[in-house]
Order: structure tokens, then C-alpha cells, then sequence
């Protein structure tokens, strides 16, 4: 490991969406957006909905949807335990517009409901707005 690299790892609890050497990381936090270089100071903050960009050591990106947990930033190790996350490259476009307009809908339905329901189907249209997000960024490359 080089000073110039952070040993980044991103978590979920179905498996571990990425492992590697990267020269930078942004994630976004409650108070936005933040990019983790080497040697940045020890970091624990939550993570919010979005997309989380790690530049490797080649100089390309690997961007990714998460949809909430928490980072981690050590001595030259960052990990982030995510809710849930996907590579932008794993993602179907096709199901992140369904998945979006039924998140919608929902929550226009239960708008005057239930306040349970209501932040659950708030969360599942973030989650899938993120997708949709870190879709386009990586279409762009």
C-alpha cells in the first residue's frame, strides 16, 4: 500500500459490492458530499441516499447507487456498510423507471395515510433515484 492509495472496501449484507486500491472516494453524507483522499483524518459519519464515486489507481471511476448506511475512514482504510448497493454497471435502466414510478405512486397513495408508510415509500423512491443517478454518471464515461 502506497501513501497515494486508501484500501477501500463498501458492504452490504448480502456481499461485498467492491474491494480495492483507490486514490479517492466521494460519499454522500447528511451534510453533503465529501471526498476522502490518503491520509484523511479518522471519519465515522451516516450516509445518505446517493452515489458514491472511488477512482482507482488506473485513474477510472467505479460509481455505485447506495441507498443509506455509515463510513468509516481509518489510517488508509475507508469502509462503508451500506443498506443496500449496486454497481452503476449492474444496473437495468428498465427496472429503475418501473421501480421509480411505483415508489411514486405509492407514496402519493399513502400521502395522507400512514406517516410509517409514508417515510418507507420516501426511502424506496430515494433508493431508486440514487440508481438512477449513479446510471446516468457512469453512462457518461
Amino acid at each position: 500500500m502506497s501513501n497515494l492509495t486508501i484500501q477501500f472496501e463498501i458492504v452490504t449484507p448480502e456481499r461485498v459490492i467492491l474491494s480495492e486500491q483507490i486514490t479517492q472516494v466521494v460519499v454522500p453524507t447528511k451534510a453533503g458530499e465529501i471526498t476522502i483522499l490518503p491520509n484523511h483524518i479518522p471519519l465515522v459519519s451516516s450516509l445518505t441516499p446517493g452515489v458514491i464515486i472511488a477512482k482507482k489507481e488506473d485513474g477510472s471511476d467505479v460509481i455505485m447507487a447506495m441507498s443509506g448506511g455509515f463510513v468509516e475512514v481509518l489510517h488508509g482504510k475507508v469502509v462503508i456498510l451500506a443498506d443496500t448497493a449496486e454497481r452503476a454497471d449492474e444496473l437495468d435502466e428498465e427496472r429503475i423507471v418501473e421501480a421509480r414510478e411505483v415508489a411514486k405512486k405509492a407514496k402519493e397513495e399513502v400521502k395522507h395515510v400512514d406517516r410509517e408508510q409514508f417515510a418507507n415509500i420516501s426511502a424506496k423512491l430515494q433508493k431508486e433515484l440514487a440508481r438512477e443517478r449513479a446510471l446516468k454518471k457512469w453512462r457518461k464515461l
